[in-house]
């Protein structure tokens, strides 16, 4: 039972309620010169009221000191910021939003770059089989895709599943493949009754000197639709392409354009052709874009934006996302996604939903504003309570404040945090 999904997200939830925001230590440091402030206040109290107070002056200040430090006790303090992030975690679990630890809760409210992964994140990772292309009847489109799914049957990449299957519907049987190899970014090779085959992108061709001129313009039209293309050659031409198409999500859309609302920069990134991803991007409203990326490439990127001065969150699902996740400020898994880009981000969205970046970005707003409201009330609190402890109103109205009193000033102090930290529960954080 420990190793299911309910139990991973439970301890997520529960490690991230009991971690620590870099906020909490501002807290910590005026903890560390309050109460030596505090003690030293009721010292003072009392040797005042000792010297001035008159034949009542040492019950009199005996029992502001006692009130002082009972009044300051800073126990509202060190509740502002844990209760808040227990309550906001929570809140954010109920809505899909697993929150890894209190830091990217923080810096969550920062973010004003979104650098966004293509493939699964701002498309549905379903990709479908869109169209064949023979070159010159070189080959049959039958065999041209028996070829490519024979040659993707031993690669890990998406698409080849895409287009395995897509052989299987049409109940194609699979050719024995030797020598295979997968070249990373760049598509996959191999023997098929000893010849030899090639299957990927025009980086692949280009190395075997191979050219894809003849067949640009028939490839380019598959990807202004936002198809991905794939050529399949042999080792002396070109016999095709397969043109493969990942359709955006219905949420994208609306999530780019709210995100874009919000001030934020979005960036997406993929290792699709130029024309490919300027599609896509011009579907979404997506200004800036980079292409024909390699898998190690993303990291570097997001690094590049750091160094620019930006606080970037990077939205991914895949295992060549992973390096990214764990270089951006935040990383943003979606829960769809592979358990090593989920363990490399701060956050996971369950749906899988670009909009939920939104309902966490709002989370971490209402979140670092209720944490700052209850670092108020906690100094209003003392700031008021520990002068009238000390007996200040005593000369205009005669009142000096008991200790019970003070306990229960005290208390309500602790209270109103409390109750201020569980407001977030009727907070609206989607879009």
């Amino acid at each position: 039972g420990s190793d299911t999904m309910l139990a991973n997200i439970i301890k997520m939830v529960a490690d991230a309620q009991r971690s620590r925001a870099p906020i909490q230590r501002l807290a910590d440091i005026i903890a560390g010169w309050f109460v030596p402030i505090i003690v030293f206040i009721a010292i003072l109290a009392f040797i005042s009221w000792t010297v001035f107070g008159g034949e009542q002056g040492f019950s009199y200040g005996l029992m502001a000191a006692v009130s002082v430090l009972i009044i300051a006790c800073p126990c509202a303090l060190g509740l502002a910021t844990p209760m808040s992030i227990m309550v906001g975690v929570g809140k954010g679990a109920k809505n899909g939003i697993l929150i890894k630890d209190a830091e990217s809760l923080e810096i969550l409210e920062k973010v004003n770059t979104i650098i966004v992964d293509k493939t699964g994140t701002l498309t549905e990772g379903k990709p479908k089989l869109s169209k064949l292309y023979n070159h010159d009847n070189l080959i049959t489109k039958d065999n041209l895709l028996q070829l490519a799914a024979s040659i993707e049957q031993n690669s890990e990449h998406p698409l080849a599943h895409t287009i395995t299957s897509a052989a299987k519907e049409k109940q194609m049987s699979l050719l024995e493949i030797n020598d295979f190899k997968s070249i990373t970014g760049q598509g996959v090779t191999g023997k098929i009754k000893g010849q030899k085959i090639a299957f990927g992108n025009k980086a692949l061709m280009d190395s075997l000197g191979l050219s894809v001129k003849t067949l640009s313009e028939s490839a380019d039209d598959a990807r202004k639709a936002g198809a991905t293309v794939m050529f399949l050659a042999n080792e002396t031409a070109i016999m095709g392409f397969v043109a493969v198409s990942d359709p955006i999500k219905a949420s994208s859309l609306t999530a780019i354009k709210v995100l874009q609302k919000l001030n934020m920069q979005v960036v997406m990134l993929t290792g699709d052709h130029q024309i490919t991803a300027k599609s896509v991007a011009d579907q979404l409203g997506i200004e800036h874009f980079r292409a024909d990326i390699l898998p190690e490439d993303k990291a570097k990127i997001v690094q590049d934006y750091k160094e620019k001065g930006y606080v970037v969150a990077m939205v991914g699902d895949g295992i060549n996302d992973a390096p990214a996740l764990s270089s951006a400020h935040v990383g943003i898994a979606m829960g769809s996604g592979t358990d090593v880009a989920i363990e490399s981000a701060g956050v996971t969205l369950l749906k899988g939903d670009l909009l939920q970046v939104i309902g966490a970005i709002n989370l971490s707003r209402a979140v670092m504003n209720n944490i700052r409201q209850n670092l108020f009330l906690a100094f209003v609190y003392n700031a008021a309570g520990v002068p009238i402890a000390a007996g200040i109103l005593f000369p205009f109205f005669g009142l000096l404040l008991s200790p019970i009193f003070a306990a229960v000033a005290m208390s309500l102090s602790s209270l109103s945090v409390i109750g201020n930290a569980l407001r977030l529960n009727f907070k609206r954080i989607e879009s």
